[in-house]
This record gives C-alpha cells, sequence and structure tokens, in this order.
C-alpha cells in the first residue's frame, strides 16, 4: 500500500511538474505584441508594412527581435488560401521592423510573425492586419 502510494506521488509530482514548464511559455508569450505602424501602397500588389513589437508589462519597442518565419494571406477577407510574398527590408527606427508585401488584390491582409527575442525562451507569434491597396 506505501509502495503504491509513493507511486501515485512521484506520478502526480512529474505531472505536475511537466503542466508547470508548459505554462511559462504561454505567459512569456501573451506578454508580446506585434503592432502596425504604417501600411502603404509601394506599387502595383507591393505594400511596405512597418509593424512594431511591444513587450506589454512595460509599454516598450523591443529592439533586436529575430523574426525567421512569415506569411501573408487574406484570411481577413475569409480567403486564407490565397497567400502572398513577404521580403523582410531593411532595419529602420530601433524597434520596428520592415516588410514589403506582395499580394494578387487589394483588400485586408493578415502578417503573421513569428520571432525569437533576447532573454526568452519561449518563441513569439503574432498576427497584424492591414489593408492593402
Amino acid at each position: 500500500m506505501t509502495l503504491l502510494r509513493l507511486a501515485a506521488g512521484t506520478a502526480l509530482v512529474s505531472a505536475a511538474t511537466i503542466l508547470g514548464s508548459l505554462a511559462p511559455a504561454h505567459a512569456v508569450e501573451s506578454n508580446y505584441r506585434f503592432e502596425v505602424v504604417e501600411a502603404h501602397q509601394a506599387g502595383k500588389n507591393l505594400s511596405d508594412v512597418t509593424v512594431r513589437l511591444m513587450h506589454i508589462p512595460d509599454g516598450k519597442a523591443v529592439t533586436g527581435a529575430i523574426i525567421f518565419q512569415t506569411r501573408v494571406d487574406m484570411g481577413p477577407e475569409g480567403m486564407g488560401e490565397m497567400t502572398g510574398k513577404v521580403s523582410p527590408q531593411a532595419a529602420g527606427s530601433a524597434g520596428l521592423y520592415q516588410f514589403r508585401t506582395e499580394t494578387g488584390m487589394a483588400g485586408k491582409w493578415a502578417l503573421t510573425l513569428t520571432a525569437k527575442v533576447s532573454g526568452e525562451a519561449a518563441t513569439i507569434r503574432g498576427t497584424v492586419i492591414y489593408d492593402a491597396k
């Protein structure tokens, strides 16, 4: 009986450890938000989109984030299967990240970004909506 209690207690501690290690990643990710600073037409079916990554608890822009995955699609218009091309642009002001998107048509587009922030183990993901002209 004592051995059974010990095994059950060990299983509970293991489960709590696993669940506890998952929670901080979500909590860290919710401390960040991507925001559109500016989106303007750069040519036929081209938009230049500037975004800022904000650290919500202190209200400061994050500098030096490494954005390693991007995607643009027309999900906000109900056409998520319609995708475009995203090209990172030269760094602008500190805390601003610039992209050129090539879309097939005007309308609302979703730019999804995945980033790593120095000092954070979790990957930061976010989506911003902008109007392509």
